[in-house]
């Protein structure tokens, strides 16, 4: 077994969570818009972040995870603001849950596959 074995499962574990809280949060984002009737506008401006880093995702760049840290911080801020608002409110409990998973599995994510990338790119020893 070799060192690099463990690092690889935690990865694969996050990128896992990562994906999943990702489409729990554009399933939230898209049921939030349509509950509230919100304008094609508002739309736009809940879900084109998110899918601004759909590409880089799939391509596994690690970048388009960092930089879908910083903008989970902006929903995480909105739904604070919900919470406060209305807080009772189970889409609003359940997006903020997935933008605290989604957060936490991007920068673990980051953190570990980088290592992963880096240990194999390394001359050995």
């Amino acid at each position: 077994m070799s060192a690099a074995s463990p690092r690889a499962g935690l990865s694969r574990l996050c990128w896992i969570i990562t994906w999943s809280a990702w489409i729990v949060l554009f399933v939230q984002q898209v049921l939030d818009a349509a509950m509230n009737g919100v304008p094609a506008v508002i739309w736009l401006g809940k879900l084109l972040p998110l899918l601004l880093f759909l590409p880089g995702m799939l391509r596994d760049r690690l970048r388009s995870y960092i930089w879908l840290c910083f903008v989970c911080l902006l929903y995480f801020i909105a739904l604070v603001e919900r919470l406060f608002a209305i807080p009772g409110s189970a889409l609003a409990i359940v997006g903020m849950l997935a933008v605290v998973s989604l957060f936490c599995a991007a920068m673990l994510y980051v953190r570990w596959r980088s290592r992963e990338l880096n240990a194999g790119s390394a001359p050995p020893a």
